[in-house]
């Protein structure tokens, strides 16, 4: 590990927290769970952390066996991180801090917000009963980022790219489609405001939306 900073503790827990413990670390994990990215990639997905920083953090994650970095082939034969087996494991704690942190009263929702981030509150907060048997396929277009979400039999997949022939099709930017998944916009709105276009069947659209309930938010402390 390096000079990596240890708690100094044998609980499993606390060794976890060495390695992922760091700031920005879980967050260079999100942006890798739908796959490999470049630097550039990731550093649009992180504005905030700086290039340094970064570079830091994804070295130290390469050296505990959470991230490994490879060159892709031909035609692109670019430099690309993305996580090992070891490190998609840590997906579902991901999704489990992501439903604790929704319940928080001090979270900023208009904040910026990444496409990765985005995908992984789907894929956190999707509710199979209010699905109601829902099947669909949908391609989100966040500029030139395309992702594929498919419903069915009470689950959502979510991965990069688009199938041939989705139900529907939404274009928009990722904080107007975090506004209306949050119910802090009407999809007719944003529609008519030319923030967000769909193409397709709307009703399956609005069945999507429909699959997120918001959660109860915990109670904030009494000043």
């Amino acid at each position: 590990m390096g000079s990596m900073r240890t708690y100094g503790d044998a609980c499993a827990a606390a060794h976890a927290l060495d390695l992922v413990g760091e700031r920005w670390a879980l967050l260079v994990v999100r942006e890798l769970l739908l796959g490999p990215k470049r630097f550039s990639d990731l550093r649009n997905g992180l504005p905030n952390a700086g290039p340094n920083r970064l570079s830091q953090r994804l070295r130290e994650l390469e050296e505990t066996g959470i991230v490994r970095r490879r060159k892709l082939g031909p035609p692109a034969r670019s430099w690309v991180y993305e996580l090992t087996d070891w490190g998609r494991q840590l997906q579902p704690v991901l999704v489990h801090l992501g439903r604790w942190g929704r319940h928080s009263p001090f979270r900023d929702l208009e904040a910026d917000i990444s496409v990765d981030a985005l995908m992984l509150a789907l894929h956190g907060d999707f509710d199979p009963a209010a699905a109601g048997g829902l099947a669909a396929a949908y391609v989100l277009v966040f500029g030139d980022d395309h992702v594929t979400v498919r419903v069915a039999d009470g689950h959502i997949d979510i991965t990069r790219g688009e199938p041939s022939a989705p139900d529907a099709t939404i274009t928009t930017d990722t904080r107007t489609f975090a506004a209306v998944l949050t119910r802090k916009r009407a999809l007719e709105e944003a529609v008519h405001a030319g923030d967000l276009a769909v193409s397709g069947d709307v009703t399956v659209v609005e069945r999507l939306l429909g699959s997120f309930p918001r959660p109860e938010t915990a109670e904030a402390p009494k000043t």
